[in-house]
């Protein structure tokens, strides 16, 4: 066994030391050189000035807002909202979700997504963005926000992470990693007036290795790649709410991880009090404690006298604002920053529900040609799950192609995604809530089928009416020789999913489609995670293609993917079960009497690191569809040979993120089609030298490999450090075991080809 000294640990993890093998996320020199502006600043700043820092305003010009003190130069920070685009703009695009993104399983595609997003956001003079999503993670499938993340993996949501960040940043905005921590499910995520009476938020109860191994990991990458700031959520952990929970955000985040920006709390989510100044938090967001109506601050004068009466040493104030303005400094925000787009002043004031007063000004066209990258990204997370008879791509030869289903259409109530249930809104391209966009235009399957049947000369018949299909659909004649259903699950922030079957009789839908054009049906699926599939196995359904959430691109991107344009590349980032009972990780929801007792709102996650593939592999439950699983339209094959390059003792330097281990094994293209696949590496830890409990095997590496017709390329694993470790809850600190490490490689964590062990410690 080898134990990680800890403060060698921090060391490490604090941004100005990036370690070997990735480039460096923060200039040690220029740090120290910004943080000397904001003690510059901080210097010339009254009491009330320092106190308005840490305090958000609403102004009505962004959805959060630091005031400006126009006496020393400082401009103020907008704050914008979401993970895929500026949602609250005009002219903005809507991106890819981030369970679409991590379907790509491309890391280059995550990073040209997040370099796209700050351009827009830069353009808007927004200087903050507020995602990435680690959290939710995606314990339960059910979860209400898991579409605005990436993955219930959490090496697969760090990487996405940290090419995300890194690409923010590294265009001159502010990114912010959130929500911290265990912001699992929508129902009681806030206190809420049950009968009269205030009830507490649900408390995620997590044990000290789970919360290390599983929920921080994705946030120690998002530290190690700089990330400006980190939003805690309205949950309570371990009893004690997120945003007052001073062994999360101090101990946990800010001395154990080293991060070095700020804490922001989500919108609203201050307690009262300064318990929350005292665990860490540095910024209040929004500030006031209610908007309608409009109720003053916890914070602002308040810390002022609290600094006066010596409750609050001025010196910890002054350190609240060093962590804000410094990341400001350090981006050059001071310097020639665009101004805010008066645009998106009366659509934050109408999201809101104040009237505008006034016309609404014209907003700055800021797209470019980001459709362009849309478009690719929803084709690359596109999951081929089923194939029979290679009736994918469709033949050329096809003169009538029928479209069903209601998420095949155009939007009916608009292009903005907000709370619904029920309603037949046409296409999804995004979940509803504060992670959604407002798209300037949407690119439905239909609109996309329509010019492609017009330019190839094909006839093209549809229903976009779910009840309509289940009746005799006379209007159809002659029966399309190959029918498309388009399927969609809306989940949204607020609501946990009641089913994990798509929305609107969608299993009659399918049944219906399918006995009409047996073998000839193809279905589409929108959806923001795990959607269960009973009609997988009907064999008048010979394709299945989940599309996920692919931003305003969607119809041209699935017809690229249908029609050959962009051979299909992507993987599961989730498991798709064969029924219900075999997900775990339920939502919380108590109804009733009992749900006015705040102790009876407790989400125990006593399935510690079991969620995912890692409790089907745990139980030996055999999923429908795997997690990393996905077809192409070619072959590839990788060789038996397995090579480790190097693998170094652990001793010596222990940092966490020192490369210890290269592997490399060659993928071959052996099909007939240039196309991708993804070389998935797992790892398994030596059974007998570690705690009981531990995973089978989880993921430590991934490539995605382009490939012409029968070429080959060898592909090479960096295995570092805390890849290979564990957390030891009595020793408090990461280990390398004891003897035999396995490691296995292939194309899904179902589809293991090849394997080799390397040995750290004897």
């Amino acid at each position: 066994m080898y134990r990680l000294n800890l403060a060698s640990l921090l060391s490490l993890i604090l941004p100005v030391a990036a370690g070997p093998e990735s480039s460096p996320a923060i200039d040690p020199s220029q740090w120290l050189n910004s943080r000397g502006k904001a003690d510059s600043l901080i210097s010339k700043m009254t009491l009330k000035e320092k106190s308005s820092i840490v305090t958000g305003t609403f102004d009505g010009t962004c959805i959060e807002h630091i005031a400006p003190i126009k006496r020393l130069g400082f401009s103020g920070l907008c704050i914008q909202d979401g993970p895929i685009g500026l949602r609250l703009g005009d002219q903005v695009s809507v991106f890819p979700s981030g369970v679409t993104t991590a379907a790509t399983w491309d890391s280059q595609l995550m990073a040209l997504r997040g370099e796209a997003m700050a351009e827009e956001f830069k353009a808007k003079g927004a200087h903050v963005i507020l995602g990435p999503v680690a959290g939710a993670l995606g314990r339960s499938p059910y979860g209400g926000r898991n579409w605005e993340g990436f993955s219930p993996d959490p090496y697969l949501t760090g990487i996405a992470m940290d090419e995300t960040i890194r690409a923010i940043q590294d265009n001159g905005v502010q990114a912010t990693a959130k929500h911290l921590i265990g912001n699992e499910q929508e129902t009681q995520r806030k206190p809420t007036l049950i009968n009269g009476k205030m009830v507490d938020a649900v408390s995620s109860n997590i044990d000290d290795r789970t919360m290390h191994e599983l929920y921080m990991w994705p946030f120690a990458d998002a530290v190690h790649a700089g990330v400006a700031s980190v939003m805690c959520g309205y949950n309570r952990v371990n009893e004690t709410y997120s945003c007052e929970n001073r062994h999360l955000i101090n101990n946990l985040l800010k001395k154990e991880l080293g991060f070095e920006g700020y804490v922001m709390s989500d919108f609203l989510a201050t307690p009262p009090g300064l318990g929350p100044v005292k665990a860490g938090l540095d910024m209040n967001q929004l500030g006031p404690v209610n908007l309608l109506p409009l109720v003053e601050t916890y914070w602002g004068d308040n810390l002022v006298e609290c600094v006066k009466n010596e409750t609050l040493p001025e010196s910890d104030l002054d350190g609240m604002v060093r962590r804000i303005l410094t990341p400001y400094f350090y981006l050059g925000q001071d310097k020639d920053y665009p101004s805010v787009d008066p645009s998106s002043q009366p659509l934050v004031y109408n999201g809101f529900k104040y009237p505008y007063p006034g016309p609404s000004p014209v907003g700055r066209d800021v797209r470019g040609n980001h459709s362009a990258l849309i478009r690719e990204i929803a084709a690359a997370g596109t999951v081929l799950l089923k194939n029979e008879d290679s009736i994918l791509p469709l033949n050329k030869s096809l003169t009538n192609i029928g479209l069903f289903g209601n998420d095949a259409a155009d939007p009916s109530v608009g292009t903005l995604f907000s709370d619904h249930d029920g309603i037949d809104i046409g296409t999804l391209i995004s979940g509803g809530g504060s992670g959604s966009g407002r798209p300037s235009y949407v690119v439905s399957p239909l609109d996309a089928f329509k010019s492609y049947a017009k330019d190839s000369g094909k006839r093209l018949q549809y229903v976009t009416n779910n009840t309509a299909i289940l009746s005799s659909m006379p209007g159809l004649y002659p029966w399309p020789e190959v029918c498309i259903v388009f399927l969609k699950s809306f989940v949204t922030e607020g609501f946990d999913r009641k089913t994990l079957v798509a929305d609107d009789n969608s299993v009659q839908v399918v049944n219906s489609i399918a006995s009409r054009c047996p073998r000839r049906t193809i279905v589409v699926t929108h959806s923001g995670g795990p959607d269960l599939m009973p009609w997988a196995t009907n064999p008048n359904v010979s394709a299945i293609v989940a599309a996920h959430y692919p931003g305003q691109e969607s119809g041209n991107s699935i017809l690229d993917v249908l029609t050959e344009k962009a051979n299909p590349s992507g993987k599961l980032p989730y498991t798709i079960a064969k029924q219900e009972e075999d997900y775990n990780g339920r939502i919380v929801n108590i109804t009733g009497s009992a749900a006015e007792d705040a102790s009876n709102w407790q989400s125990d996650f006593t399935e510690g690191l079991f969620i995912d593939y890692r409790h089907f592999d745990n139980k030996g439950l055999d999923p429908l569809y795997e997690f990393g699983y996905g077809l192409s339209y070619t072959t590839f094959d990788l060789s038996s040979k397995f090579v480790v390059s190097s693998a170094h003792k652990a001793v010596g330097n222990p940092h966490l993120w020192e490369t210890v281990v290269k592997c490399s094994i060659e993928v071959r293209n052996t099909g007939r089609l240039a196309g991708a696949t993804v070389i998935q590496l797992y790892a398994s830890l030596p059974t007998n030298n570690i705690p009981a409990n531990s995973l089978v095997r989880t993921l430590r590496g991934f490539e995605k490999v382009h490939l012409e017709p029968g070429e080959a390329k060898k592909v090479t694993f960096s295995l570092k450090r805390r890849d290979l470790s564990y957390w030891d809850v009595t020793l408090q600190d990461w280990v390398v075991p004891k003897g035999d490490i396995k490691l296995n490689v292939g194309f899904s964590s179902r589809d293991l080809r090849s394997s080799t062990a390397v040995k750290l410690v004897k």
